[in-house]
């Protein structure tokens, strides 16, 4: 080796390029260590936490720091409605909600009682009506009396008919209603035959509990018409006081059906989801509304408000229109009024029975909601439910039913 091979200059050694011996070229590293910039295998750079661990000063995934309490996290919704007592826009949305979770079992069956109601109407009351009326025609004058008190008698009694089972399908399909909401906040979805088969079960109670409801509902409205009757009878000396006494008293009977249906409205729910019997049912109904009477009443009287708006939007263009079209299709009047008249009417019952049935859906949905939230707020339900959903999801078996009370689990048990 050469002087000049052999010796370099301090400039020559800096350059990019030149390896000097014994050392790695610029801008590499010594063997067996990482590039500069670079961690050793196996470890993180420096400033940055290993993989799978939180950086220096941060608690890992899903835990609190250090020091501090963990947030809160709501509970899961598993179906209808979240776990957790419920706002009131939930109660408002919620009843509306279930006819698009589950349209066959709930506006399905809602749409059977009111066709089965209509149909049962037309083939027993429409024959006799017809019959009692044609001998009215026909009777003499000395036979018009007592033929006319036997037509509306006949009346009365075939009308009783439709009227009694439209009472006994309506308190079932409350139950069917009430069942699906309760399992639908489980996250469960229940065919229209399971659902009705359950509430069978528990008809002869729901029926009791509508034909006390009824009966009360009549004798309050029969002693207030008593009342009046009474006063009118005295003749004109008390006229002002009659007019005075039957507007107050019939602002009362208003209050005091709205005061007693409000405090009475969860007692399907408490027959069907307790399995309670109508005495205990209406004294439980009473005293879980205590304390929520406005907000009760607000919510059911909403959905009501709602689904009667909905009806006259729709009814109203529907008579309008048909005005129009029989103008169009019939404008010298060649088939009559029957015909015009019939096909109105078919039209109007069709729209009357889908809205109807709309409406007897979310109006039972929103009391069996009402009874869930008071009993989340109250009971603390919610937690119940969270425990089932749990030991549903881990697959345990023999999970008491969390809408029983524990007295009436036992008795099921």
């Amino acid at each position: 080796m050469t002087d000049e091979q052999s010796w370099q200059s301090p400039s020559e050694q800096g350059q990019p390029g030149r390896a000097v011996p014994g050392q790695p070229p610029y801008g590499q590293a010594p063997p067996g260590q990482p590039p500069y910039g670079q961690a050793p295998y196996g470890q993180a750079p420096y400033g940055q936490a290993p993989y799978g661990q939180a950086p220096y000063g941060q608690a890992p995934y899903g835990q609190a720091p250090y020091g501090q309490a963990p947030g809160w996290t709501p509970p899961p919704k598993p179906g209808l409605i979240p776990l957790r007592p419920l706002g009131f826009g939930t109660l408002l949305g919620a009843p509306f909600q279930v006819l698009r979770r589950n349209p066959k079992a709930t506006f399905g069956s809602a749409l059977l009682v009111q066709a089965l109601s209509v149909l049962v109407s037309l083939l027993v009351l429409g024959p006799v009506t017809f019959i009692a009326i044609d001998r009215m025609e026909r009777a003499s004058a000395a036979e018009s009396d007592a033929v006319a008190a036997g037509a509306v008698t006949a009346i009365i009694l075939a009308a009783l008919i439709p009227v009694l089972l439209t009472v006994l399908a309506s308190a079932v399909l409350q139950g069917v209603i009430v069942l699906e909401v309760a399992r639908a906040t489980l996250g469960e979805k229940l065919t229209l035959f399971a659902l009705w088969k359950t509430a069978l079960r528990r008809i002869w109670p729901l029926l009791g509990w509508v034909l006390l409801l009824a009966a009360g509902y009549v004798v309050i409205i029969a002693a207030a018409v008593g009342i009046v009757v009474l006063l009118a009878v005295q003749g004109a000396p008390l006229l002002g006081l009659t007019i005075a006494v039957g507007v107050l008293l019939g602002l009362g009977v208003v209050v005091l059906l709205a005061w007693l249906t409000v405090k009475t409205s969860l007692t399907p729910c408490l027959i069907m989801l307790e399995r309670l019997g109508v005495g205990t049912a209406v004294a439980r109904s009473w005293s879980l509304t205590r304390g929520y009477f406005w907000k009760t009443l607000g919510v059911q009287f909403l959905v009501g408000f709602i689904v009667n708006l909905a009806s006259q939007i729709v009814t109203t263009p529907v008579s309008l229109l048909y005005g129009f079209a029989a103008t169009v299709i019939d404008p010298n009047n060649v088939l009559g009024t029957i015909g015009p008249a019939a096909a109105s009417y078919l039209l109007l019952m069709l729209v009357t029975l889908i809205i109807t049935s709309i409406a007897v859906v979310a109006q039972s949905a929103a009391v069996a909601l009402i009874y869930i939230d008071l009993r989340m707020r109250k009971e603390g339900l919610d937690l119940e439910l969270l425990r089932f959903v749990e030991a549903r999801e881990l697959g345990e078996q023999g999970v008491a039913d969390p809408y029983l009370v524990p007295h009436a689990a036992q008795t099921a048990a």
